[in-house]
């Protein structure tokens, strides 16, 4: 049989992408794990990893959990892999931990209240999991480090303001101060000096709140004061002061300001950097991660010479514009620090050096080439869990562990572990992008008739206008090339587009998910220009059984249109729902009923797409509302509609047989992530005989959910 030509086309650009055997590309990190770290206790307890550190050979992680008052242990493979070992208690909430050898230091917030800070260094042998000493540090400490020669411990005394008194304007005494614990001894004996640094800030100098701490390679440490804008380099052996700067103001163009549920990179900003995390380059130059605070924040990381203050690097508007090339980008956050750059850690492996950046908001980490530490070059941004906070390079294993802190079990977000190894194997992320257009809440995807590359989504509410974006499937990874406006008598409009189909001879169908009170449900007719033609409501006594669980998909197949409605409506009997057939010619709708599987305990199960794979088939995506360990549902059945007569409104709906065609989970959990809760988008490419199926996760905009765009290839269907 003579195959088509576009199926050529498409075995070989298939075979044309990159194989684990080809070796020419450049190293790069990719996830190999995800450990959420309730597994160090237990699933209904409130967990918080935020700062690691690792043993010399690297086999272990310690981590601090401030919310249980304890440090977790955690085992890494040789294979990256991470396995849960142990936790030990703390007399308050560790907020930094660092290793000399088989001994941990762990800072300890002890404070009664923001007015008595205090805080306690505690020493742990790793080896007997036992505290061998404890020093008093004499206020709130956050963060310490280690010097390479092991002489020396600094530790950033914060004594952080209360943000509810004068809306967190500073001054708020007793001001902070930099600790240095001198490590010649035995742990016992250890002794703590004190190096003051007030008087150093234009900003509040008599209330400096030291935050970040790192140790170059001469025993000076850079030391940021977050809330002053203020930067200072302390030599160790003498407790002097070698310099001190102003962090600085940086405009930079070509960002979203505007939380408006709009990507529009077109903005400006003037922003103190108020720099968070601090790390050195080598010994000369130190980078920090622009954070922001109560006066700013400017979206940016930044390289500075250290005994001049000067800026040498600034990257303007990279990982603004990274997020959102990844889908990732939190517009919920456009007119508040954006991405919110925080943490920052910089490594060598092998012959090269990279600095890694954690961008709070975005759920990323990007990865830049430091060999000149005065040029960084993006390589890469990897996805992590919500709230990336500790960045942990281990070169001794070519693993980087980055800390996830946020914990809201009723969203089904978990703190984490995720852990990164270098690489030549291509990457499984991201396994979307664009180029250059925003995205993400892709909730709907359909098949183009006769096109073999191409599908279209759709964006649900998470953004308004409403946009049918066109992606390459043939593009690895796969590429958002192109964006559609919806308008309505001229002007852009929103709906919550849960589903699309595009139509034989252009334009497309989008399922709009109603709220069930004010806002209906909608099958909306949109011609290939993006204008909408009409909107077709359900009838009204079907329409008054709705709930806020609606249209969820669209598809079609022959002369109907096809609608899946998520969940029980209130006239429907107990785990089954609604598939909603509409014929255009005659205007008429018809329904049968749709079985669902038993939902896991603590959990819901619904419809999330579907789409036809010809006249007679559907494939309808059913999914838990669960991620992570606790996802257990994320099927796919085929259901033969020629076999069931769908019947008008008001009738006993037939009930539809369905049969297992693909389940989701092992693609799901492919990326070594934690399992996504809402595959949402289901398409069939190609026609005939040669068809592939591919998928996307609806990421809900990155707000309180991972964030990451997941596209799916699940392979050849029939």
């Amino acid at each position: 049989m003579a195959r088509p030509v576009w199926l050529l086309a498409v075995v070989l650009t298939l075979s044309a992408l990159p194989s684990p055997a080809m070796a020419t590309v450049p190293e790069r990190f990719q996830r190999v794990d995800t450990m959420p770290v309730f597994r160090n206790s237990s699933v209904d307890e409130h967990t918080a990893a935020e700062i690691a550190a690792a043993t010399p050979d690297g086999k272990t992680v310690v981590y601090t959990d401030s919310p249980a008052k304890r440090i977790g242990f955690t085992k890494v493979g040789r294979d990256g892999k991470l396995a849960p070992d142990g936790v030990l208690p703390m007399p308050g909430e560790p907020t930094s931990v660092d290793i000399l050898g088989r001994l941990a230091l762990v800072a300890v917030n002890t404070s009664k209240s923001f007015t008595e800070p205090s805080g306690v260094l505690v020493v742990v042998d790793l080896t007997s999991r036992a505290v061998v000493a404890t020093h008093d540090l004499g206020g709130q400490p956050d963060s310490i480090d280690i010097s390479h020669d092991g002489r020396y411990a600094a530790i950033a005394i914060e004594n952080e303001r209360d943000e509810d008194v004068n809306e967190g304007e500073i001054p708020q005494l007793p001001a902070g101060f930099l600790a240095i614990v001198d490590l010649k001894s035995a742990p016992a004996a250890w002794g703590l000096r004190r190096v003051e640094l007030t008087g150093l800030a234009a900003v509040a100098p008599s209330d400096p709140e030291p935050e970040y701490v790192s140790i170059n390679g001469r025993d000076q440490v850079a030391v940021t004061l977050q809330e002053n804008n203020h930067i200072a380099v302390v030599d160790l052996r003498s407790g002097k002061i070698l310099n001190h700067f102003s962090a600085g103001s940086v405009t930079v163009n070509g960002v979203d300001t505007e939380d408006d549920g709009r990507i529009d990179p077109t903005g400006t900003i003037t922003a103190a950097r108020e720099p968070d995390a601090v790390a050195w380059l080598d010994d000369r130059t130190l980078g920090t991660a622009d954070e922001g605070d109560y006066l700013g924040g400017s979206r940016t990381w930044t390289v500075f010479d250290a005994s001049t203050g000067h800026v040498v690097y600034s990257s303007g508007n990279e990982l603004q514009q990274v997020a959102i090339t990844q889908g990732q980008y939190p517009d919920g956050r456009s007119d508040n620090k954006g991405v919110e750059p925080e943490g920052l850690a910089v490594a060598t492996f092998g012959r090269n050096r990279y600095a890694f950046v954690g961008m709070e908001r975005a759920n990323l980490v990007a990865v830049y080439d430091v060999n000149n530490p005065r040029r960084p070059r993006f390589l890469q941004a990897v996805p992590t869990g919500v709230g990336p906070e500790g960045l942990l390079p281990i070169p001794a294993t070519g693993t980087l562990v980055v800390s996830a802190e946020e914990d809201a079990a009723k969203d089904s977000v978990r703190s984490s572990l995720s852990s990164y190894r270098l690489t030549r194997t291509p990457l499984s992320a991201p396994s979307i992008v664009s180029d250059g257009i925003g995205f993400g809440a892709l909730s709907g995807l359909s098949g183009i008739p006769g096109d073999y590359r191409n599908v279209v989504s759709v964006t649900d509410a998470a953004y308004s206008p409403t946009r049918v974006l066109t992606i390459d499937t043939l593009a690895s990874p796969a590429r958002v090339r192109g964006e559609l406006t919806l308008t309505k008598n001229g002007q852009p409009v929103g709906y919550d587009g849960e589903g699309i189909a595009a139509r034989r001879g252009g334009g497309y169908w989008l399922a709009a998910e109603g709220d069930g009170k004010k806002l209906p449900n909608l099958l909306v007719e949109v011609a290939a220009s993006g204008a909408v033609v009409r909107e077709v409501p359900l009838p009204a006594a079907v329409a008054a059984t709705a709930t806020s669980n609606g249209f969820e998909g669209v598809t079609v197949a022959g002369e109907h249109v096809w609608v899946a409605v998520q969940r029980e409506w209130k006239t429907d009997k107990a785990g089954q729902v609604t598939l909603a057939r509409f014929t255009p010619a005659t205007g008429e709708w018809a329904f049968v009923a749709y079985p669902l599987d038993a939902a896991p305990a603590g959990a819901w199960i619904g419809l999330s797409e579907v789409t036809a794979l010809n006249d007679r088939t559907l494939l309808v995506l059913e999914r838990d509302n669960q991620r992570g360990d606790a996802a257990k549902v994320k099927k796919v059945y085929r259901v033969d509609i020629s076999k069931v007569a769908p019947v008008a409104a008001g009738q006993p709906k037939p009930l539809v047989s369905k049969t297992l065609a693909y389940d989701l989970m092992p693609a799901l959990a492919a990326g070594s992530g934690a399992v996504h809760d809402k595959p949402e988008g289901l398409a069939v490419v190609g026609e005939g005989l040669f068809r592939r199926l591919v998928g996307v996760v609806d990421n809900d905009g990155v707000d309180d959910a991972p964030g990451e765009s997941v596209f799916l290839r699940l392979g050849w269907i029939h």
